[in-house]
């Protein structure tokens, strides 16, 4: 899923980022605990307006500003007065400040049309954060989002190079120019190669990814497409890091006439066949696999997951590469040495999306054979979206309502917290937990990762991180 963005409206209703046009002065969200900002008095709901005379653009900036040993900081407080502050410390210490915001300025968006983005494939009338096309090359830096490339001017060129900010998540698509501008729907899309070969005079590096249309990218131009970003990857410098190839996703709420054509069983294991061959050149030729298909991709077409260690370091783990492979190896390693019966019965559900839920079978049987213990999972289609095969992260409120109405639940659901906003208790569709738990008469619990129901169903306290991603 995308980086929801906050978003507040003016007094004509019109959307404009929390932080304006200009540079606002940097919220602080929280302190953390035994810092030098807790020291000195920081306070949340203070703002940083300069550090050393400068005014940090974004989180960039101020990592960088704060740097040096000595900081004179311009502090405007909750109550609206300005407090400077002179801090001596050791280089590169942190002060242990955490912003509501990663940019102070504005967010750039995208200037693109593409027929199969997902945020123009939604419903009218839910939180405006929903529909924010973020496109800012530092919030790939910053957080692995991906952008095109097509927005950015001179001055951001320079500041890519200038801060090595590296490596960066780039949406190729295709490099075809042809066929990326057909996919784009922008002139600027003509450029990819160009700059690719900038980000190796520059020394940067990235990670692509490739949305595979059917009729459109795919075929031989998928596999142009491939090589050509391969000769980026050399003995002497590796521009281009690794290749996710990602099934492009529809809703029933998409424009009509698009061009574009769904991702069947028959059509994904075509594709594999064709990822898999290219994957065995490149091994060959450059002692790594290079490229690699989201797990959907299987999923789809019912076979199984390759085996964890052909995803080399799982560099697009994020992005859905090999991330419920990781899941399961580490859920895998976690039950070794389950208990033979819980201290009391229980019987809960655990919900997940149609399309990971057969490979989530053995695991949930492995648990089921502790006495005392039923664990009943759900993997349910999303009828909001229009999709029988569906991740968990796109499950909504409405999904879990019209999918578990009449089930047997047992005394409570389980879902992963990457369907709902973060830190929020808000599905896709706006409705929250308490609106599910009304109409389902069941709690909800939400998990942030496996050790969760290892922990809270048979009480070990083995911590995981990778349920997020599944």
């Amino acid at each position: 899923m995308w980086q929801e963005i906050n978003y507040k409206e003016d007094s004509n209703d019109l959307l404009v980022p929390n932080i304006s046009y200009k540079i606002n002065p940097a919220e602080i969200e929280s302190i953390e605990a035994n810092s030098i900002a807790q020291e000195i008095g920081f306070e949340s709901g203070d703002s940083i307006i300069s550090i050393n005379g400068k005014k940090p653009r974004d989180l960039i900036d101020y990592q960088i500003l704060i740097s040096e040993e000595i900081l004179d900081i311009s502090v405007l407080d909750k109550n609206h007065k300005i407090h400077n502050i002179s801090i001596e410390k050791d280089q590169d210490v942190n002060l242990g400040i955490n912003f509501k915001d990663a940019l102070f300025d504005s967010i750039k968006q995208c200037n693109n049309r593409c027929p199969f983005c997902f945020i123009d494939q939604q419903p009218s009338g839910k939180r405006k954060s929903l529909y924010i096309k973020d496109d800012d090359y530092r919030l790939s830096f910053l957080y692995g989002s991906y952008l095109t490339l097509t927005n950015l001017k001179k001055e951001d060129w320079e500041r890519i190079s200038k801060q090595k900010l590296s490596p960066l998540f780039v949406s190729v698509h295709a490099t075809d120019p042809e066929t990326r501008e057909k996919l784009l729907k922008n002139k600027k899309a003509r450029a990819i190669l160009d700059q690719i070969s900038w980000f190796e005079k520059n020394s940067i590096q990235i990670h692509a990814q490739i949305v595979v249309c059917p009729d459109i990218n795919d075929g031989v131009i998928l596999e142009k497409s491939i090589f050509e970003l391969a000769e980026y990857y050399k003995k002497t410098f590796q521009t281009v890091l690794s290749v996710a190839i990602v099934p492009v996703g529809l809703t029933k709420f998409r424009p009509e006439n698009d061009g574009l054509k769904s991702v069947n069983s028959e059509y994904a294991i075509k594709i594999i066949e064709q990822i898999e061959r290219i994957q065995d050149s490149l091994q060959l030729n450059l002692g790594t696999r290079f490229c690699w298909l989201a797990d959907e991709w299987y999923l789809i077409a019912g076979k199984n997951l390759p085996n964890y260690k052909t995803y080399e370091n799982m560099p697009q783990e994020s992005n859905g590469v090999g991330s419920i492979r990781s899941f399961l190896k580490t859920l895998s390693e976690k039950t070794k040495n389950l208990p033979k019966k819980v201290s009391s019965p229980k019987k809960v559900s655990w919900i997940v999306g149609k399309l990971v839920y057969e490979a989530l079978i053995p695991t949930v049987k492995k648990l089921n054979s502790i006495d005392g213990l039923t664990i009943n999972l759900y993997g349910l289609p999303s009828i909001y979206w229009g999709q029988e095969q569906v991740v968990t992260g796109l499950l909504t409120g409405e999904d879990l309502i019209y999918g578990l109405k009449n089930k047997d639940l047992g005394e409570a659901i389980y879902i992963p917290s990457v369907m709902l906003k973060l830190n929020t208790d808000l599905f896709l569709d706006d409705k929250n937990i308490n609106a599910v738990e009304n109409q389902l008469k069941t709690k909800i619990h939400v998990l942030e990762d496996p050790n969760d129901i290892i922990n809270t169903l048979i009480g070990k306290s083995n911590k995981i991180n990778t349920l997020k991603n599944v």
